[in-house]
């Protein structure tokens, strides 16, 4: 087994709680209040966007997106003139993560990245991330990626099949993020590295559905109480730095915005016909909207509408902000994969991908689990249709068929963007709602940029306390 503790390097796990913030922490999470009511917790100011896979790169970087190129969950691709959503290479990620700077002064430093994002073709010694199978048949079946390969059915071996259908999709909840908690241990207790970074999704889903309604997530609460209270006792054992922190705070919504039907009913954007729906046409468009909870990279490719459509969407209700290139280098957004123009909604609202006119021609995807055919975000992923009946025994017969062999299309996602009550991404959240950083390290601020995260992991790695 490896040292943990080498050149002045201490062993330290960071825990990603996604959507974490100070208003949640309380009656529904005792081991979680405790804990931080130990240490010293610090307000993260959110960053543009504060989205997952900006974040998190900016969390491991100290840059932000104009330096690490990560504007997004997801962009337009110009050369392939197509979006693309939820990527895996950290090959897209242009700077030093933190654990490459470590191995510099360290050859023997290590790191594990536990569903972390971007951990495919990573510098980190151990990694696992979701990795489905995509059958000829049509069929995704659970599965995940790891680094050794080994690695993969080793954990599934020990700890069951990947609870892929648990992780996103109206079957979110506990067991992927267990499943993910107990992982980390198997490799920490295999490996020994000196830095652990363990990503835990199951606050996001509940919070997209019911808003900071306390009541409706309690059970949810108590139970990422329940996963964090055996990660970090496991973690106090193994005399090991303990770094909390969250990526962002989510805030309720009431007001989606359909900013691609609005550039649609401006004549800017095209959808080209198929069967009887109709397919969002990125590169026949002058100009088309990538959706990205509270934020939209807009992309323009007849400069001549830009000014209109910037015209156009400082009238839309519920937007706050609309950046173009000059005014996006003031949010450290400006990079060439940011939009033309980056529209960002008021604290209520938030953006849809939808560019029909009519839902009779959505697209098949629309109604399916397909997070990367959609041109852009879609939590009502999370939703069964409630407007069709006996939605989950017909889910049921399509997992049946599945079962049996048959072909199948598991279309039961809601159309109705009015059922989600929570959303990210934007800057102008109220403190209660500001993601939150704790640790040993005591700072004299109580409220950290979101590069300064990066500094003060640096300074929990290299601490003596």
């Amino acid at each position: 087994m490896k040292q943990s503790k080498n050149k002045g390097f201490q062993k330290t796990v960071v825990i990603d709680v996604v959507g974490l913030s100070s208003h949640l922490v309380g009656e529904y999470t005792p081991f979680l209040k405790k804990f931080l009511n130990q240490k010293q917790t610090l307000l993260i100011k959110p960053m543009l966007p504060a989205v997952t896979t900006s974040v998190q790169s900016t969390y491991l970087t100290g840059k932000l997106p104009s330096e690490h190129g990560i504007v997004g969950n997801g962009w337009y691709d110009r050369e392939d003139a197509e979006i693309k959503f939820w990527k895996q290479s950290n090959h897209l990620v242009s700077a030093e993560k933190i654990w490459e700077r470590a191995k510099k002064i360290d050859p023997s430093f290590t790191c594990s990245k536990m569903f972390w994002w971007y951990n495919m073709y990573s510098s980190a010694d151990y990694s696992v991330t979701p990795r489905p199978q995509y059958h000829a048949d049509g069929v995704k079946a659970p599965d995940c990626y790891s680094q050794p390969p080994e690695l993969r059915d080793e954990l599934q071996s020990t700890l069951g099949q990947f609870p892929l259908f648990n992780f996103w999709g109206p079957n979110a909840n506990i067991k992927s993020t267990q499943w993910i908690a107990d992982a980390t241990i198997y490799v920490d207790k295999k490996y020994n590295p000196h830095l652990t970074l363990v990503y835990l999704p199951h606050l996001d889903y509940c919070l997209q559905k019911f808003g900071s309604d306390i009541f409706k997530i309690r059970k949810e609460l108590l139970e990422i109480d329940s996963v964090l209270k055996q990660l970090i006792e496991y973690y106090e054992s193994q005399n090991t730095k303990i770094v909390l922190l969250s990526e962002y705070g989510i805030t309720p919504v009431n007001r989606p915005i359909h900013i691609n039907q609005i550039l649609r009913e401006n004549g800017v954007l095209s959808v080209r016909k198929e069967r009887w729906y109709e397919l969002l046409d990125p590169g026949a468009s002058k100009a088309f909207a990538v959706a990205d909870h509270q934020i939209s990279h807009v992309y323009c490719d007849d400069p001549t509408v830009k000014k209109q459509i910037i015209e156009i969407l400082r009238k839309v209700s519920g937007i706050q902000l609309v950046l173009d290139k000059k005014d996006q280098k003031k949010y450290g957004i400006d990079h060439e994969r940011s939009g033309d123009i980056v529209v960002v909604a008021d604290s209520e609202s938030w953006f849809t991908y939808y560019y029909w006119l009519d839902q009779r021609k959505a697209p098949d995807y629309a109604r399916l689990v397909d997070i990367h055919r959609k041109p852009g975000y879609d939590p009502c992923e999370i939703f069964m249709d409630p407007n069709k009946p006996m939605i989950k025994f017909r889910a049921g017969l399509k997992l049946l068929r599945k079962k049996l062999g048959f072909r199948y299309l598991m279309d039961v996602i809601p159309l109705d963007a009015s059922l989600i009550k929570g959303s990210h991404g934007a800057l102008h959240q109220k403190k209660e709602f500001y993601p939150i950083f704790s640790s040993d390290i005591i700072y004299p601020q109580k409220e950290i940029s979101a590069t300064k995260v990066y500094d003060l992991i640096w300074d929990q790695m290299t601490s003596e306390i």
